[in-house]
Parts: structure tokens; C-alpha cells; sequence
């Protein structure tokens, strides 16, 4: 069998795997995190999903239509499991607001500069990391906006009583924790090269790329990806204070 310059494709292979999944599910199902089966699932959809990539990969990238097509599909998914993870049920389509007000414009920007190339096989894995940071903040700020609200009713009610607007009111208790979504993008970006070694860089060395190049690239999808999500973060926390999203009673 083949393999890569990072990933040994050895018969070892599935076995090594298997044992990781394993083990993540171990150490859920002792901690009773209550995720033994989701870790199983997940794995598996990843490993038929990618599988499914790679085979049409080649063809979406040659052609300008499908590269669209692809990238719609991609934030359609991000938005519906945003949306359901913060929502739990009705609603969840307000999730596509922030996720696209935190892509788009961004992956605009790149192309208008001339950063990234108008390429398939370049906006293909640019859409998808922006569109994959701001689906986890979107999920991460929503969640913890409503839980702030669900939680703090009363101080909310005693700021309406003060004389705040409802989303003035509202705003005052979720934004603060809602914020925290953004804590894991600062600390990639701050810790970069120190702490990690992401995975634009490492691809780029391996591709071929000398180190100035990779690390010029990385930096580009950093700084991008904290933008996007910041924008994502804001969209969000603003439709939590209109009510706009909600828990499912």
C-alpha cells in the first residue's frame, strides 16, 4: 500500500484507529460524559465522508459551477448543525445568519486582494476552514447567550426595570459569556508556532513549500479565521438579544 510523508498507509492502519476510537469512547463512557456513542458515530460518518470527498474532489474542482455548489452544500451543513446544537429544535435556521455574515465577506476580501486564488482546489479548503470556525462559534456563543439568559432572567427583568431596552437588557447578561466563544481562535493565534503547528503550515512543508511560504499561509488563514469568527460571534449574540434564536421549551 501507499503513504504519504506524514500518515503510513500500513494493514496497521485500521487497527490503530480502531483502538483510538476506542479509547475515546473509554474515557467517556468512565467519565460519564454521556458522548461514548457519539464519538463511535462521528467516526464513522468522518471516515464515509471523506471517503466521499476524495472521490469526487478531483472532478468538483475543475468546474466553477460545482466548486459553488460545493461550498453551499458545505455551509448549509455548518448552518443546520449549528443551528440544532443551539436551538435543540425550531429556529435553528437563524444559525445561517452569523456563519455566512462571518464567511463570506471574509473569503470576499481574500479574493478581491488577490490573496488566495480564485481556484477550486484553493477555495474549497479556505471556504471550508472559515466556514468550520464559524460554525463552532456560532454553536459556542449561542449556547452559552441562551443559557446566560435562561439562567439570569431575573437580572435581565431588573434592567428592563431600570429603564433598558429589552435587547439593551438582554445584551448586558449573554454578552460577556457569549464572548468566550472566541477564546479558542485567540489562543490558536496566540500560541501559533509556540504551542502548535496547524495544519495549513505542516501541508504547505509537505507539499513542498519552503518555510517563509507555509508560514505566510498560515498566517493568512489565522488572521481570517479570527476575523470571521469574531463577525460570527456578534451576529449571534445580537440575534440571542432580539430573541431572534431561542432554547426549545
Amino acid at each position: 500500500m501507499g503513504s504519504t510523508s506524514l500518515i503510513k498507509i500500513t494493514p496497521m492502519l485500521p487497527l490503530s484507529l480502531l483502538v483510538l476510537i476506542a479509547l475515546g469512547m473509554a474515557a467517556a463512557r468512565l467519565g460519564r460524559l454521556g458522548h461514548a456513542p457519539a464519538i463511535a458515530t462521528a467516526c464513522l460518518r468522518a471516515a464515509v465522508q471523506l471517503a466521499a470527498v476524495s472521490a469526487v474532489i478531483t472532478w468538483v474542482i475543475t468546474l466553477p459551477a460545482a466548486v459553488a455548489a460545493f461550498v453551499l452544500l458545505m455551509y448549509g451543513v455548518a448552518a443546520y448543525t449549528a443551528g440544532r446544537r443551539i436551538t435543540g429544535g425550531p429556529g435553528w435556521q437563524w444559525a445561517a445568519l452569523p456563519i455566512a455574515t462571518g464567511t463570506f465577506p471574509v473569503l470576499a476580501i481574500l479574493m478581491a486582494t488577490r490573496v488566495v486564488s480564485p481556484d477550486g482546489i484553493v477555495i474549497i479548503p479556505i471556504a471550508g476552514i472559515l466556514l468550520g470556525g464559524c460554525m463552532t462559534a456560532t454553536t459556542l456563543a449561542g449556547k452559552r447567550a441562551l443559557d446566560e439568559l435562561a439562567q439570569r432572567r431575573g437580572e435581565v427583568e431588573a434592567a428592563l426595570s431600570l429603564g433598558f431596552l429589552p435587547r439593551d437588557a438582554r445584551l448586558e447578561i449573554c454578552r460577556p459569556a457569549a464572548a468566550q466563544a472566541l477564546v479558542p481562535a485567540l489562543d490558536q493565534t496566540r500560541t501559533v508556532g509556540l504551542v502548535t503547528l496547524p495544519g495549513a503550515f505542516v501541508g504547505m512543508l509537505l507539499g513542498g513549500a519552503g518555510p517563509l511560504e507555509a508560514g505566510v499561509v498560515q498566517l493568512v488563514v489565522l488572521i481570517a479565521l479570527l476575523a470571521a469568527e469574531a463577525v460570527a460571534c456578534v451576529t449571534t449574540v445580537e440575534l440571542a438579544a432580539r430573541l431572534k434564536i431561542s432554547l426549545r421549551p
